[in-house]
């Protein structure tokens, strides 16, 4: 392989990524905002964080494919032995999500948004739709299966000079939330799941970690000008599959945020060509997957007087240490593998996972150069194993069962390090460096599912929604700067749920593109800040309060006005549309200001304008434009020559 050495993130290059054959996809995972859940009639969208009536505790039993094989993620999952709890809410689940009814016939509003954004993406819809099940024991889903269905095949979306690949869109239904995952016991909350989510899955087109970035944007963008997708924390995450020359398919599981993906890519895409120079020097060294040699040996005893604080509590408590020996390895778990980390993680992440010692540190090796046994009592337990100086000594520490555990999930993983990078999901860490969360699933978890019949997709049904189908986001930003939209509100109109309103407003009722992308961009940001309900301003509702403007029964600043009180009373009621102010009520009210301004003692007589100015609004808000009163109070001031 090419001497390559990464540089710091901020000096990689394109031609640095080309020379390690740095390939990227993405698996986006978006909910769509439909009023009931895909299988069953429950809510969706509403979620209590810390309510729930009742728990439920299950175990989850890997089962055999219709080849008759396991899945290895589900073998893997089943050795971790967990207690899984389901915290249940009644308002938003029922017995279909804990698998003790029949599912219901699939949600028709969300099959109609899933082909619709398929379509958008110039893919080839389904003639027939079959579900499946998707095999999963994390206990995200208490079936211990996931409901999906592939929608459409094949498309693209347009970045700069190329096309990205789409491979399929599926439509499956959502997972439970993590509460916690300690030791043997994982606790989930219900509410989200079962709710309705679309998968878009790309081709691997991406060739640098910023574009995969930006290909992210580009489709959520795209999906969220369609007005029917959820929106906020949650309602989309990201799986990133990454590559290089020599590798194999990585994915980095559920990136929360968009900005994450160029620092997390570079990082995995630097420790699969790591851990490819890793396993080469253990082939310099002959340690191959048939040469490899590791041996296990308890230890406790040669440790019941260690100073070293974790083992010392551990074997207070009872349990027992474990030391592997990994015979040629000497230096080598300080191996770098990512930003400040090395192959000690990678160890340390499968004993976290596998064997559940979730307490760190949860390993010490004798490669370490940080304080953790000392030297004799290093060179003790190497005497006890019979272990040279050219290998590497590694405590795991646990009750038995999980040390053994622990011990064996070692010796498997550093026997993987002989072959180079092996097919694992991955978590996204804050730091950008990626952790161990289990074996990459394999086809062996799908299988049909055997309560739903094929569903036929027909011609007319696809025509429909074909002939209802928005404007690419990216053209109605062109038009918007045709018409003198500021540019700084053009990118969110583009895909906001107003979009269509916007167009009514500008094309039908002839109101300036400024003001309409003012009043449906700022205005909602401006009431959402103040505490309020902007759920409460529908298409409708908006374009009644222009109408009002346009008729001029109000003025432009009543716009806002009437927003303001429409969000805290959910109605546009004719009691709080203000009248506009005569040119008599504003001459009563600067008189007014000017004798309060008179009052006040100033530093600089040139303020007596601004004030009265503010009492003036202050008393006539949503009545009357505040250029008009600016002007007229600044005529006032000159005529009667006050300013002093």
């Amino acid at each position: 392989m090419s001497e390559f050495v990464f540089k710091p993130f901020e000096e990689m290059t394109p031609a640095d990524y080309a020379e390690i054959g740095f390939k990227s996809g993405l698996e986006i995972h978006q909910q769509l905002l439909t009023e009931k859940k895909l299988f069953c009639r429950c809510p969706a969208g509403k979620y209590h964080n810390d309510v729930y009536h009742a728990e439920i505790l299950r175990h989850m039993r890997p089962t055999l494919s219709e080849l008759g094989e396991y899945d290895g993620t589900a073998l893997m999952e089943f050795k971790t032995k967990k207690d899984i709890i389901y915290r249940i809410h009644y308002d938003t689940v029922c017995t279909y999500e804990m698998d003790d009814t029949p599912p219901f016939e699939i949600n028709e509003q969300a099959l109609d948004i899933a082909l619709e954004i398929g379509l958008l993406l110039n893919a080839s819809l389904v003639d027939e739709l079959h579900i499946s099940r998707k095999q999963y024991l994390d206990g995200s889903i208490p079936t211990g299966f996931q409901r999906t269905a592939i929608t459409s095949v094949g498309g693209y979306i347009p970045y700069k000079h190329r096309q990205i690949g789409i491979i399929q869109m599926s439509l499956e239904e959502d997972s439970c939330r993590e509460v916690s995952d300690f030791g043997h016991t994982r606790i989930y909350l219900t509410d989200r799941l079962g709710m309705p989510l679309i998968e878009t899955v790309t081709r691997p087109d991406m060739r640098t970690p910023q574009e995969v970035a930006e290909v992210n944007e580009l489709l959520r963008r795209l999906v969220n000008s369609t007005g029917k997708v959820r929106t906020g924390i949650g309602a989309a995450r990201q799986d990133v599959n990454v590559s290089v020359t020599g590798g194999t398919r990585i994915e980095i599981k559920g990136v929360p945020r968009i900005p994450m993906i160029p620092l997390l890519t570079y990082n995995e895409a630097m420790r699969q060509w790591n851990l490819l120079r890793l396993r080469d020097e253990l082939h310099r060294r002959g340690i191959t997957n048939e040469s490899f040699e590791a041996t296990t040996t308890e230890v406790t005893k040669l440790l019941n007087k260690t100073r070293y604080t974790p083992i010392h509590n551990a074997v207070a408590e009872g349990k027992i240490v474990n030391c592997v020996v990994l015979r040629g390895w000497r230096g080598l778990l300080r191996w770098q593998t990512q930003t400040d980390t090395y192959f000690s993680r990678e160890i340390s992440d499968r004993v976290r996972v596998i064997a559940c010692l979730t307490v760190l540190p949860n390993i010490a090796h004798s490669d370490s150069r940080s304080e953790t046994l000392s030297s004799h009592e290093w060179q003790k337990i190497r005497k006890f194993v019979s272990a040279t100086e050219d290998d590497t000594l590694v405590l795991v520490w646990g009750d038995r069962r999980d040390a053994d555990m622990g011990a064996s999930e070692i010796i498997i993983r550093a026997k993987e390090a002989t072959l180079g990078v092996p097919s694992e999901t991955r978590q996204a860490l804050y730091d950008g460096t990626t952790g161990f969360e289990r074996i990459l699933p394999g086809p062996q978890r799908m299988y049909p599912d055997t309560d739903l019949p094929p569903k036929k997709i027909t011609d007319e049904r696809k025509e429909r929604i074909k002939a209802n189908l928005p404007i690419y986001f990216w053209e109605r930003e062109n038009w918007y700067r045709s018409i003198g939209v500021p540019e700084d509100l053009i990118k969110d109109l583009a895909i906001s749920k107003y979009a269509k309103t916007f167009e009514i407003l500008v094309q039908e009722k002839n109101i300036s593109p400024i003001l309409a992308a003012n009043a449906l961009i700022s205005f909602p940001k401006r009431l959402k800040k103040k505490g309020h309900n902007i759920n409460l301003l529908s298409d409708d509702i908006l374009i009644e309060v222009f109408d009002l403007f346009k008729k001029s029964v109000i003025c432009k600043d009543a716009i806002f006005y009437l927003l303001d009180k429409i969000t805290q009373n959910g109605e546009l009621d004719k009691s709080i549309i203000p009248h506009p102010c005569t040119q008599s009520e504003l001459n009563y009210e600067i008189r007014q200001a000017v004798k309060k301004v008179e009052k006040m003692k100033l530093y600089d007589g040139k303020n007596k304008v601004v004030l009265t100015i503010a009492q003036v609004m202050k008393n006539l808000y949503g009545r009357i434009d505040g250029c008009i009163v600016s002007q007229t109070v600044k005529n006032y001031f000159e005529k009667e020559n006050i300013y002093e």
